[in-house]
């Protein structure tokens, strides 16, 4: 894998860059409730050396109902001063699950006009596999400010997807596992209907993944795109449960310069409750 300090680089570059002053390392580890983990007990417990804790559902709009959308431009700005991010800073974001969650911030950072940002290949399950140090202080913070230009070409709403979903462009791909997406398979927030956006596809975010939670190859990302019957030449909305994992397919055409993306933040939490939008069930 080519490093790239704009969207993914490996365990052995952060090594080899991790006392350099303006690195700036970022625990966003999130899980699902079922997966019954405490993100930020095991923060607490063993992190890089270094990393700050991004708190996912914190850093959010607190005046929304869905889960964790992207916060106001001054929430974001203060919170990131307060973890000592900001401009100048090379920021690498990892995850306990390898690549999951992780994605979501490199987003969020792209969203907020930040380029300098990073997603770490395997995450902390690598970083620790390879014998890597953690420990288990908390960083020291200094505040730094930090300019933000909103992106708003890389967010969709619920009127805009619908609107893509009735005219088949742009594209709409959802990473949810096949099962959610066919609607065979119950979704993990209560009060959801079953199913999928209709004229989306699906590229499950796991299979943009390889076993040991690293990125597959730009090939064979790309290769899975195109099986899953998107046309990279054209633009493309990705979606998920509530907005997380849909960073994982941003990431993966960011990766393969298919630069024309959007996510739909509130993806499936918000689509799948509203009872006058359409619901597609199976591969359809």
């Amino acid at each position: 894998m080519a490093d790239d300090p704009k969207t993914l680089v490996s365990t052995e570059w952060l090594a080899q860059h991790l006392k350099d002053p303006d690195i700036r390392v970022l625990d966003a580890s999130w899980y699902l409730p079922t997966d019954e983990r405490d993100p930020k007990a095991e923060y607490d417990a063993a992190h890089i050396p270094g990393a700050r804790f991004f708190d996912i559902d914190e850093i959010s709009d607190g005046r929304s109902s869905l889960p964790h959308m992207a916060p106001p431009i001054e929430k974001f700005m203060s919170r990131m001063r307060a973890l000592g991010v900001g401009d100048g800073h090379q920021v690498v974001v990892y995850d306990g699950a390898g690549i999951m969650s992780a994605p979501r911030v490199w987003w969020l950072f792209k969203l907020m006009g930040q380029e300098n940002v990073a997603v770490l290949d395997g995450g902390l399950p690598k970083w620790v596999a390879e014998g890597r140090p953690t420990e288990d202080m908390p960083p020291v913070l200094r505040d730094r400010h930090m300019t933000v230009r909103f992106q708003n070409q890389l967010v969709r709403d619920v009127t805009q997807v619908a609107h893509a979903s009735k005219l088949g462009l742009p594209q709409i791909v959802d990473a949810r596992a096949a099962p959610r997406f066919r609607g065979e398979a119950p979704e993990p927030r209560e009060g959801l209907r079953a199913g999928h956006i209709p004229k989306s596809r699906n590229v499950p975010f796991a299979s943009l993944l390889n076993d040991g939670q690293t990125m597959k190859t730009k090939a064979e990302c790309k290769a899975v795109f195109q099986a899953a019957g998107l046309d990279l030449a054209k633009p493309i909305i990705t979606s998920c449960g509530s907005g997380v994992t849909a960073a994982v397919l941003a990431l993966a055409l960011e990766r393969i310069g298919h630069s024309e993306w959007a996510l739909y933040d509130g993806s499936w939490a918000e689509w799948g409750m509203f009872p006058t939008v359409p619901v597609a069930t199976g591969d359809a």
